[in-house]
């Protein structure tokens, strides 16, 4: 196995292949470990790959997805203001971080911010589709967008986003497109619509999305009155979000905020605002 000590240049891609790998198996405290031994590695010229730049892009992805989207936000721009698109695997690193900046800003309720970088990552990627393989960066990118359109109370663009892009996507990312697209008809009121759709997500979703299908089929049964089963589903939905997770996670906030209204014991004033 290579590893950080014996990669030379021509090995970075199996390095960074493996922390990939990694990140997909919900490894994320590891993947960001290794990824910053590298990127304080020695400095090299850009021609011979270095791993700094990708390493960086590795740690801060990984963290965005453990959900610590503060912290990790600051780290973003100024990782994307110092990765200078002077070619094109400098222009997708950049576009990784760009499309990572938007799930931080979407976590943060900065939800403006993050639909304008979103849709400029689609732009830019959409002008370099002839020259790379751009595809699984626009279906994620897209799901992020359906994202930050349903916390723009816009469920109907939301749900156009998600439900046109479903047949191009596989894999996780389409069983986490599929319940936005199940979000998107709770925002709309069509709650059996909503739950028809986030029981076609996988049993087990990937850790990032770690309690996601339990908290929209929550907010589903409460829309139909449905209490008792409500309670239950967001309970695992906060237990799945407690276990997997980092603690700062906006998803944990919103099942706890969602188990409050279920049992009506919602802090003073909470209603009001959650109506707003």
């Amino acid at each position: 196995m290579t590893t950080i000590r014996t990669a030379r240049d021509s090995q970075w891609g199996e390095t960074f292949a493996r922390l990939r790998a990694m990140s997909g198996e919900g490894r994320y405290e590891e993947v960001e470990a290794e990824a910053r031994t590298l990127a304080a590695l020695p400095r090299r010229p850009w021609r011979r790959r270095p791993p700094h730049w990708e390493a960086r892009v590795l740690a801060t992805g990984a963290a965005v997805m453990h959900g610590r989207m503060a912290e990790a936000l600051d780290e973003l721009d100024t990782l994307i203001a110092e990765l200078e698109p002077v070619g094109l695997n400098s222009q997708m690193l950049r576009l990784i971080a760009r499309s990572n900046r938007v799930v931080a800003l979407s976590g943060l309720r900065r939800y403006a911010e993050a639909e304008t970088e979103a849709n400029g990552v689609l732009r830019e990627l959409t002008g370099i589709a002839h020259r790379a393989p751009v595809s699984r960066l626009e279906i994620t990118t897209l799901g992020h967008l359906a994202v930050v359109l349903c916390g723009l109370a816009r469920h109907e663009e939301a749900e156009a986003v998600a439900r046109g892009n479903l047949p191009r996507a596989n894999g996780p990312a389409a069983g986490v497109l599929n319940t936005t697209l199940a979000r998107s008809l709770n925002g709309q009121g069509r709650y059996e619509e909503a739950l028809a759709e986030v029981r076609r997500s996988p049993p087990q979703p990937p850790r990032y999305a770690g309690g996601y299908p339990d908290l929209v089929t929550a907010e589903a049964l409460y829309g139909l009155g449905r209490r008792a089963e409500a309670e239950d589903a967001v309970r695992r939905a906060l237990a799945d979000c407690e276990r997997q997770l980092h603690p700062a996670h906006p998803r944990t906030a919103e099942a706890r905020a969602l188990l409050a209204r279920i049992t009506g014991e919602e802090p003073r004033g909470s209603r009001g605002e959650s109506e707003a």
